[in-house]
């Protein structure tokens, strides 16, 4: 059983170690690939202004984000939120290197010391598919994924959609459901259904049919010389009767 959070941040502009600041984070928690509704989004003052261009992808403003918590208000709540948990991430090299610049201007330890594994699901992508688009939008396209509702990006939203498309790049499953709390039998146990409750067609070949599927295996028969199997058996279960 693997508690897996699939995170996305959106940030003031491209580099951490040049002082570009977190101003959101989301994270959807998934539970044996379920998704549990445990999730978590915040947004954050990051005391300085967006990059013209980071501004144009998420749309966030330095007045709608004036009031909101500043990152290190928030970090050990981020912390135990993250501990011990799988984090999927795509490009996780960006987020990863923004989260744990946060974290030390907060006074706390890298990412890797309180969270399990992390998961890349771009290398997963490229490794999949080789010489492809592999950005989110193409994932969601070439999957399926439904992403009409995406007009700039959003932690959360992006969080929400890669949980998605990282089923499906690790086992074609369709569009998840959140369910909390499900009758559904758990991994591990056994599901026991009485057929008897069920009555099934019996679909009967038609005379057209039946003397195609003749022509077939008399071709089959000849191809081989009289010598195929089950024209001998065939001939045995005659001889028996």
């Amino acid at each position: 059983m693997t508690r897996q959070i699939v995170l996305d941040t959106e940030t003031t502009g491209l580099s951490a170690e040049d002082g570009d600041r977190i101003i959101e984070l989301g994270c959807v928690e998934l539970f044996n690939r379920k998704l549990t509704g445990n999730d978590l989004h915040i947004y954050f003052n990051p005391e300085r202004e967006s990059h013209e261009d980071a501004l144009k992808v998420h749309g966030l403003t330095t007045e709608f984000l004036r009031d909101k918590p500043k990152f290190g208000v928030m970090a050990q709540e981020i912390v135990e939120y993250l501990r011990d948990a799988e984090i999927i991430i795509h490009n996780a090299a960006f987020d990863v290197g923004f989260l744990n610049k946060e974290f030390e201007r907060a006074g706390l330890p890298p990412l890797r010391e309180c969270a399990g594994e992390v998961t890349d699901t771009l290398a997963m992508a490229k490794a999949l598919f080789p010489g492809k688009r592999n950005s989110l939008d193409a994932l969601c396209d070439r999957f399926g994924v439904d992403r009409s509702n995406r007009t700039f990006h959003g932690a959360k939203l992006d969080a929400q959609l890669l949980a998605d498309v990282y089923i499906n790049l690790t086992r074609g499953q369709d569009a998840l459901l959140i369910d909390v709390a499900s009758d559904e039998p758990q991994q591990g146990q056994v599901t026991t259904i009485d057929l008897r409750q069920f009555q099934l067609p019996v679909l009967t070949a038609s005379e057209q049919e039946l003397a195609i599927h003749e022509e077939v295996l008399l071709q089959l028969d000849k191809a081989s010389n009289g010598k195929t199997l089950f024209r001998q058996v065939g001939a045995e279960n005659v001889a028996i009767i």
